[in-house]
């Protein structure tokens, strides 16, 4: 029972008012190590109401008597304990009522402390993941995947982790992880174990060390023990058991009270570490250390012991990147479409995984009432000649919002009785329509899932009711006994029935597409950037997949529609108390977060609104795993080219090689046919070095979205850019 807790449930039995027990506890200052004592110690307004108050002080006063008590039992999520003997041997035992299972009475630290073995299993979603993408391969090509089993010297894995292209991949999808990646170049399974346990707050500092000692640059250790013992890492202190190896075998410390050492540092357990320093620096001499090499030793010991990683816990997630790196780049639709179906749930990652899919060249179908399943499918044609062509993924009819998973497997049920539906009609006619009722034949077709039966989404939407009468009215017949005149069902031609529909003219472009990210989260049939996609390109300086890779730039702008805003209100500094935005902007490659405090909503907050296509203008924020930007300004896309084309400067790249006196008269020709008053500078790269020059003030220009749609065909798209 912690300070304010603790005033919080004395208030509540002594029946004190809400607004007063919340007001009393929040008088308590917020630190983990906060007392009742304390807090009167520093906190004069809780001090006042203690002497002024009788109520204040009897909570107070027996609050101090309860403080640190224990207050309910709990249970560890992923927590075993594991004997050699009945549990009830060595610790009281406890059943909660209504459950069957049993816990220890002592909780975690000292479960340990009476030796025994504590180990935390944790469910992975990633392992779900690997398997259902192996029944996929296995279904689909009869292939069997043993992943304990796998080549892990495969030049292919390799090569996708060295390229960073690891979305979706466990522990290395986000993007400063895959910066690391593109940086180090792993090549054996030993980087990979590295960079996990590196890719922490802490030893994150060594990871430029690793990079260049891996790729070339000496190194050299006091003694060939610490060589042989950290010579797979070059020379880095990575892993908790190579500090334990070298306390045991330089400084002659028992490998048990090695351990207990790294767990003395962590938590800064002075006299232990004396101890052992002395023992430590003894055990160097005999090994002909002198006295300030092995106190220079146990100094990096202290410094790395505090973050240290587990070697056995990073192999294994070691592993399973590996296993999901493998998936991906041998069978890229099967793990995708497994990916896909365990983050449904997630509209962020369902869309961050499309986009990834777009990059790799696989088709994301919209679900089919025909073709999907309850997942996410792989779909492969035939080409003739029995083999498969490339494959595609198709929409899982689970993941849209709004239809569950038993009306999908009575839609599938009903569709494997009677074959593909034909139309409307035919889908209400013969299925249960008790579970896939209106509701979820709503969704569906505002997902599009019937676009092939004939008609039109308004269409479908306005006949809606009719057909499922009809259908409700047949399946009663049924269900009755009639059948036709010789007693077998007629067979009935749906090709016309698209005729049957209202004449209703098709939703307008933005209402449908409203539809569908209402049901799925996102624009399947097309995206309303993609008309602003040449504007965007032009006058963003990056887009959301490539903020990972900005790091060191001091202003980004980019463009993108507003999705997802939140207002909160700020907590502390001048403006506390003042309402600030979150909100998502989604361009064609993902989504990134942005922040807006105070100033910078107030300023622009009329330009803030869902669905609305701006350009963010701000400074990356990297604090977080996946960057963030912090918006100085908000600029419409109606004002861009005012904006930003104004302020811009033209810079072109040229190779001294490439460059004829045609190419020079082409440039000055675009410049002069667009004139206006943003400079020309251009960088040429010659044998001897990069020189910088500026074109003339006459062929100043208009950077306008037809000039720099002419100049990027003339250098080359990777050799222009607009500066700001």
């Amino acid at each position: 029972m912690k300070a304010r807790a603790v005033i919080r449930d004395i208030c509540r039995v002594l029946g004190v008012p809400l607004i007063e027990a919340d007001r009393l506890a929040k008088l308590v200052p917020f630190s983990l190590d906060m007392t009742l004592d304390k807090a009167l110690a520093t906190e004069p307004e809780l001090k006042r109401a203690y002497g002024e108050n009788e109520q204040t002080r009897r909570v107070i006063d027996i609050g101090k008597k309860l403080e640190g008590l224990t207050r309910h039992a709990s249970v560890h999520a992923a927590g075993v304990v594991i004997a050699d003997e009945p549990l009830s041997n060595f610790v009281p035992l406890y059943k909660a009522p209504g459950s069957d299972d049993v816990i220890t009475q002592f909780e975690g630290p000292m479960v340990e402390k009476v030796g025994l073995l504590k180990m935390d299993f944790l469910g992975l979603k990633t392992l779900s993941v690997l398997e259902r993408s192996c029944q996929l391969v296995n279904a689909i090509h009869g292939v069997e995947i043993d992943l304990e089993r796998l080549d892990i010297n495969d030049a292919k894995v390799f090569e996708l982790f060295g390229d960073g292209r690891t979305k979706g991949v466990f522990q290395f999808e986000s993007g400063g992880m895959q910066n690391l990646l593109i940086k180090m170049k792993p090549d054996r399974i030993e980087d990979l174990i590295a960079a996990n346990a590196l890719y922490r707050p802490g030893p994150m500092i060594l990871i430029p060390d690793y990079i260049d000692r891996k790729h070339g640059a000496g190194w050299r250790l006091p003694h060939p023990i610490m060589t042989e013992i950290l010579d797979e890492t070059y020379g880095i202190m990575t892993y908790q058991e190579q500090v334990m190896r070298i306390c045991n075998r330089l400084g002659d410390i028992p490998l048990r009270e090695a351990y207990a050492l790294i767990k003395a540092i962590s938590k800064k357990k002075a006299r232990i570490i004396a101890k052992e320093r002395e023992r430590f620096i003894e055990g160097c001499s005999n090994k002909g250390l002198k006295s300030h090499q092995a106190a220079d030793i146990f100094e990096l010991i202290e410094r790395f012991a505090g973050y240290g990683f587990n070697k056995s816990h990073s192999t294994r997630y070691a592993f399973i990147a590996y296993q999901t790196a493998y998936m991906k780049a041998h069978w890229p639709v099967e793990f995708i479409a497994a990916l896909l179906t365990y983050e449904m749930d997630s509209t962020e990652k369902i869309v961050d995984y499309i986009a990834e899919c777009r990059g790799m060249g696989i088709e994301v179908l919209p679900p089919d009432i025909n073709e999907s399943g309850v997942d996410f499918t792989p779909l492969y044609a035939d080409d003739g000649a029995g083999r498969k062509k490339s494959g595609v993924i198709r929409f899982g009819l689970a993941a849209v919002k709004g239809v569950g998973e038993k009306a999908v497997e009575q839609i599938i049920a009903a569709r494997e009785a009677v074959g593909k539906f034909e139309s409307l009609f035919h889908f209400c006619e013969n299925v249960d329509l008790r579970a896939a009722n209106k509701q979820v034949l709503e969704a569906l077709i505002k997902a599009g899932a019937f676009d092939r039966l004939g008609g039109n989404r308004a269409q479908m939407m306005a006949g809606l009711e009719r057909a499922m009468e009809n259908g409700a009215s047949l399946q009663a017949d049924r269900q009755c006994g009639q059948m036709t005149f010789f007693g077998q069902p007629g067979r009935v031609d749906y090709s016309q029935d698209h005729n049957r529909l209202p004449d209703v003219a098709p939703w307008p472009e933005p209402q449908m597409l409203a539809f569908e990210k209402q049901v799925l989260g996102f624009y399947v049939t097309s995206n309303p950037l993609s008309r602003h996609a040449e504007v965007i390109d032009v006058y963003s300086t990056h887009n959301s997949s490539e903020l990972a890779e900005a790091n060191g730039e001091k202003q980004v702008v980019i463009g993108g529609m507003v999705a997802k805003i939140r207002y909160n209100l700020t907590k502390s500094g001048r403006n506390a108390g003042a309402k600030m935005a979150v909100f998502s902007l989604e361009d064609l490659q993902g989504q990134v977060e942005v922040v807006m405090f105070p100033e910078v909503l107030k300023e622009f907050a009329a330009e803030l609104a869902e669905d609305r296509v701006v350009f963010v203008k701000g400074k990356l924020d990297y604090r977080r795993e996946r960057p963030n930007i912090l918006a100085s300004e908000l600029i419409a896309i109606d004002q861009v080219r005012e904006k930003l084309a104004a302020k811009a400067k033209v810079r072109l790249r040229l190779d001294a090689k490439d460059v004829s006196k045609e190419k020079v008269l082409m440039i000055k020709s675009i410049c002069r046919h667009h004139k206006g008053r943003s400079p020309v500078y251009v960088d040429v790269q010659t044998d001897k070095g990069r020189v910088h020059a500026v074109a003339d003030k006459e062929l100043s220009v208009n950077p306008d979205v037809d000039f720099c749609r002419t100049m990027k065909q003339l250098v080359g798209e990777e050799n222009f850019r607009l500066a700001r």
